[in-house]
């Protein structure tokens, strides 16, 4: 007889903005969150009983209720609160796993009266997600679509070469990736002190920015490692980092048939190739801890 496996449902991608408004000044907040809930679920899948089943909808709701009760202070801290309330407040449900996407949006100054203008900012997409089962949590959060380049300090060469080589070593190249990571919380219960979240993001990010920067590379292998190795040894908090970057690709334009040299020592030309691209993909982790993140990074 076919038996039932791993099972989850819930409501997916629930946009929500919250606005704060101190006096003149406002501040935004933009959410797409994704609820999925598990646990006593045989029968409605067996029978067709929905007796143990809280509808999506109501899921749906709930995001947006406490998005007004109880504010959004930041993204983990929201998904906290939901996976909590579900967790707690259904008999039928064990386990919550709460997914968010935050979109930034910087303030446009102007000379007008009060700040509450804005312009979405082209930069990275912050993620975060929170599984709780009743008892203990674990709270992954990251970025995608950080685009980040160095236009020198960066080679590769020395490389296994067989007779479908046709790469040329390059000693003064530009390093481009577009990054996605992951990282891991080492708070798992209510009885640690939780994270400062806001600050934990911005502090992850300027340390992976500063580290891009200031590598002198000799890969991209090399660069993520230093780029996850800066945040372990500075942020406590975490104990597990994973990269997936995508090798942007810059090849110099021939340009000899013009009559034109094109050296990187007088300011080069290049074409930017999208495809296909190398990728590199690892995990930094704190000494002695296990690696939990899937590697496909897809999944979170």
């Amino acid at each position: 007889m076919p038996i039932l496996g791993q099972n989850q449902y819930g409501k997916a991608e629930n946009r929500v903005v919250k606005i704060t408004r101190d006096g003149a000044t406002h501040h935004i907040k933009d959410l797409n969150v994704s609820v999925s809930l598990s646990g006593d679920m045989d029968e409605v899948h067996y029978s067709g009983s929905n007796a143990n089943v809280l509808p999506t909808d109501t899921t749906k709701n709930t995001v947006y209720a406490f998005a007004k009760e109880h504010g959004i202070e930041s993204a983990e801290q929201f998904g906290i609160h939901l996976a909590r309330h579900f967790v707690t407040s259904q008999p039928a449900i064990h386990r919550a796993r709460i997914r968010i996407e935050e979109y930034a949006w910087e303030r446009i100054e102007h000379s007008g009266e009060g700040a509450h203008s804005f312009v979405r900012q082209g930069r990275e997409t912050r993620l975060t997600q929170i599984t709780y089962d009743g008892s203990a949590w674990e709270v992954v959060s990251g970025l995608k679509d950080l685009v980040v380049m160095n236009s020198t300090d960066s080679e590769f060469w020395g490389y296994v070469k067989d007779k479908y080589t046709t790469l040329p070593e390059a000693h003064d190249r530009i390093l481009a990736t577009q990054v996605s990571a992951r990282w891991r919380f080492n708070w798992s219960g209510d009885e640690q002190q939780m994270p400062d979240w806001e600050k934990s993001y911005e502090q992850v990010r300027k340390h992976m920015l500063q580290a891009f920067a200031e590598t002198y590379s000799l890969s991209l292998q090399q660069t993520l490692y230093r780029m996850g190795a800066r945040i372990i040894d500075n942020r406590s908090e975490i104990d597990e980092v994973r990269f997936s970057l995508p090798n942007k690709h810059h090849f110099l334009v021939d340009l000899e048939p013009f009559g034109l040299k094109n050296a990187t020592a007088d300011g080069a030309v290049y074409f930017a190739a999208d495809r296909p691209y190398g990728l590199i993909e690892a995990t930094v982790l704190r000494d002695g801890r296990e690696a939990k993140i899937p590697a496909d990074l897809t999944n979170l």
